[in-house]
């Protein structure tokens, strides 16, 4: 298809280039000119639709999950639909005709959870049965269908009509929309340390720019890869098939949804749009989209495809006995993860992304829209964007046998039930840790970690671990609960060697690292500290340990799905602090392994091993030391994440196997066990500590946090954000704070979203929950709100409930931690 000439002059300067004219691009467009940006120029290489908006199909479902984020973003987008027609006069299609969600019996309980979650959001909906959803839905039979969810406010979109209705909402604010100029790649110069974008070039001549924004949909990877930014979505097939017109079924019947039929279900022009999401999928065009796919559509695959349509018609009958009208199939583009790809690209300042929308654009493209027009406008997303930023993504994702087999994977799970332990399994191992054949040996069962394999439990030497996902106890939970119980009574070894490892060097190291840090970090050599890096609102934006190795040497280490938020926001840092002194980045992760050396016969057995006196005299908490271990050079530190005596140990990667083997010799006489990271999570939970992107996030203030202990008020020069540490401090009790929780039994088991309530009413959710084999019943961390403060007294004022399926359970919440809440098992072991 030839691309129609450009409908305007090229501007020869903007402030805001955007790529990529489909929904998301001119909903960015349309929120840009609302937050006062209107110095803005839309590109698009062909017509707007015409890439995979033109097919989509119109689905506006809030319904379905327990993220805050991806729940207000819905919400908003819904919300947003009526506002903009009426804003505009242009129709959007959106209908409020509602959502029956019908499920069997292994989704019930996850979307039940989910709905619990999602009303103390504001979306309202109501569990139903089979035969109510007949009635909702009388196109439907209910066979195997346990029951479902009637989400009223939900419906359907004419994604077409959004867009344009977008469009002429941002050119009637003065933004410049033009078809038929394709994107060549962006233009940027070299800083101190990062690019820059200074524009665009393109088919029709260069645009001066401060900013760039990748919407190009499935085009995103092609686009990035011209400057290095690494962007993995990858198209795939999607198909639904139109009937032929089907009595009474009208546009005011409700969009049906069966997952356990891997189907969607909405009235299309007096027939059934039926939609289908396979759990076998199949990714398209590997080698690259053409630069000239406009309103593409692909073959209909009916040979692999038609044990998929069988299932999903036979949950309506109806559809059989009437001709199909379309045979539909079309590019849609997924992520490896199953998540958006947003923000700022890590090197090159002023390159934004949003892509990679796995098939919700449409129902998300208000409330992206509107987070990336106040993050170029402001620098702040003003949502928890942990996890979704494409700072996270590595370059051995963009392999195409990589896209192939996890795009498949991924599309394939849309639909699929999501138990607590599901994981994905194409694409594992990219990295594994030095002694990985050592937790092999030690029966170890696996998930993946940020392209690691890290142990969760251990079945015991010579043993082959399995595990089925699930919501109640499972036969492995006494793997779990013997290796947490010998952490607290004993000795634990748990390898931490996912973990990120960056060494900062150079004379102006200490004083760039003071200032992002709330605590002082550049005091004496040989020491390590637990801080926080905040943004100039006082979110958190990293929650780190630093540990001074030597003069002008520090050794920065966090946590694996944090990596390439933390090297971002660091070399951002040595660009704008230049003038501190030189630094110079390198990262250590593959070169070193951490082992973590935990519980109150952890000294025992490293005294053992080593000449050093490691007594508490002379090797007092947070110092850090090298020493020869079992005639092995390593960096020795005293610290805990699990609330015991304890060290990490820090060893090159020829030598990790050789120690770890010598810790589980020397450990044997102390009741030394190998520990996964189920043990590493319910033994953190019952002592409070936090986990950054879980429990804490980008909105999060550091007093609401409960982590104002770690700022360093008086230290020269403060650090970023401290005006707003100061302010809230003043303010007193915090109005959101995180807390402890404890629930007097075990079962029902917590895990994440779990609504807290005070007197009846909703006040918060759970962040992260466990078993807390040491304290007894469930642990867990929630978040809560009270418009006076959440303060002690009104934690011991109220009566808590968490509503953990339907079902009420009593709680204690506290601002102190479950267990040794005065640091005795910590400082004065």
């Amino acid at each position: 298809m030839t691309a129609p000439a450009p409908s305007t002059t090229l501007p020869s300067r903007a402030r805001v280039v955007i790529i990529g004219g489909g929904a998301i691009g001119t909903s960015i467009a349309y929120h840009l000119a609302h937050e006062g940006i209107t110095d803005v120029v839309l590109l698009e290489r062909d017509r707007l639709t015409s890439g995979t908006t033109w097919h989509a199909a119109g689905l506006m479902t809030a319904f379905g999950n327990t993220s805050s984020t991806s729940t207000e973003i819905r919400m908003y987008t819904r919300d947003l639909f009526s506002r903009l027609e009426a804003e505009t006069g242009m129709s959007t299609g959106f209908r409020r005709c509602g959502l029956v969600e019908a499920l069997d019996e292994s989704r019930m309980e996850e979307y039940r959870r989910a709905a619990i979650f999602q009303r103390r959001m504001g979306l309202e909906s109501h569990e139903v049965s089979p035969k109510e959803m007949a009635e909702l839905f009388p196109f439907a039979q209910m066979d195997g269908l346990v029951g479902g969810f009637w989400v009223p406010d939900d419906g359907r979109v004419n994604p077409v009509d959004l867009t344009m209705a977008y469009a002429k909402g941002a050119r009637n604010l003065g933004v410049r929309i033009l078809e038929g100029v394709t994107v060549e790649r962006v233009i940027t110069t070299q800083g101190s340390v990062l690019e820059r974008v200074t524009g665009v070039r393109t088919s029709a001549g260069d645009i001066e720019c401060e900013f760039v924004v990748n919407c190009a949909g499935m085009w995103a990877r092609q686009l990035g890869e011209r400057n290095g930014v690494v962007i993995p979505n990858q198209a795939a097939e999607h198909y639904y098939l139109i009937t032929d017109t089907i009595d009474g079924l009208t546009p005011d019947h409700p969009v049906f949804e069966d997952p356990g039929s891997f189907g969607y279900y909405r009235e299309e022009g007096g027939g059934m749009m039926v939609g289908i999401f396979e759990p076998e999928a199949a990714a398209w065009q590997l080698d690259g989209i053409p630069d000239d796919a406009s309103f593409t559509s692909i073959p209909f695959d009916m040979e692999r495809m038609a044990p998929f349509v069988e299932t999903t018609l036979e949950r309506v009958p109806v559809a059989t006995t009437v001709g199909i009208r379309t045979f539909f199939c079309g590019p849609e583009s997924f992520t490896p993860d199953h998540l958006p790809a947003v923000g700022e690209a890590p090197g090159i300042r002023g390159y934004f992304v949003c892509a990679g929308l796995n098939s919700v654009g449409i129902l998300t493209s208000g409330g992206w829209g509107r987070v990336m027009a106040h993050w170029i406008a402001t620098g702040d997303p003003g949502v928890d964007v942990t996890g979704w930023t494409v700072d996270r993504f590595r370059d051995w994702q963009l392999d195409p046998r990589h896209r192939e087999a996890r795009t498949a994977e991924t599309l394939g799970k849309t639909y699929a039930a999501h138990p607590p332990g599901e994981q994905l399994f194409t694409c594992r191992g990219v990295y594994v840790s030095p002694v990985y054949d050592r937790l092999v040996a030690q029966g170890g069962f696996f998930k993946d970690v940020s392209g690691w394999e890290g142990a969760e439990w251990f079945a015991g030497a010579g043993e082959t671990a399995s595990a089925e996902p699930g919501w109640g106890p499972q036969p492995w939970f006494e793997h779990w609960g013997a290796e947490h119980r010998a952490v607290r009574e004993a000795v634990g070894l748990f390898d931490l060697s996912f973990m990120t490892k960056l060494r900062l060097t150079g004379p102006g190291a200490g004083a760039l690292l003071e200032r992002l840090s709330t605590a002082r970090v550049d005091g004496s050599s040989g020491r390590i500290t637990y801080t926080q890096w905040l943004n100039e609102w006082g979110g958190i934006e990293a929650d780190l340990t630093i540990t001074k190795v030597a003069e002008d040497d520090f050794l920065v280490i966090s946590s694996d799905n944090t990596r390439g938020e933390v090297i971002a926001w660091l070399q951002r840092a040595r660009e704008d602090f230049a003038a501190l002194g030189g630094t110079e980045l390198i990262e250590v992760t593959q070169e070193q392994a951490l082992l973590s050396l935990q519980g109150p016969r952890s000294r025992d057995v490293l005294a053992a091993l080593t000449d050093a006196d490691v007594s508490s005299e002379a090797w007092a908490f947070r110092d850090s030391r090298d020493v020869s271990v079992a005639g092995i050079a390593t960096r020795v530190t005293r610290i805990t994440y699990v609330g015991e005596l304890g060290y990490e140990l820090l060893v090159a990667r020829a030598e990790a196997s050789a120690l770890y083997d010598a810790l589980l010799e020397a450990g044997e006489a102390h009741g030394i066990r190998p520990a996964g990271l189920k043990a590493l999570a319910s033994l953190r939970q019952e002592k409070g500590y936090r986990d950054y992107a879980h429990d804490i996030d980008n909105t999060d203030s550091l007093v609401g946090a409960g982590l104002a202990f770690t700022a360093d008020l008086d230290k020269p020069g403060g650090f970023l954000g401290i005006d707003v540490v100061r302010a809230e401090l003043a303010a007193g009790a915090p109005t959101a704070r995180l807390v402890s929780v404890t629930t007097p039994t075990r079962d029902p088991l917590l895990f994440h979203g779990e609504v807290v309530l005070r007197d009846g009413v909703a006040v918060g959710d759970l962040r992260a929950g466990s078993i807390g084999w040491t304290v007894g019943g469930g642990v867990g961390l929630a978040f809560v709100h009270a418009d006076g403060g959440v303060s002690r007294e009104w934690l011991e004022s109220g009566t808590f409930e968490l509503d953990v399926n339907g079902t009420p359970v009593p709680a204690r919440l506290s601002l102190s931690a479950p267990y040794d809440p005065a640091q005795r098992r910590v400082r004065e072991a």
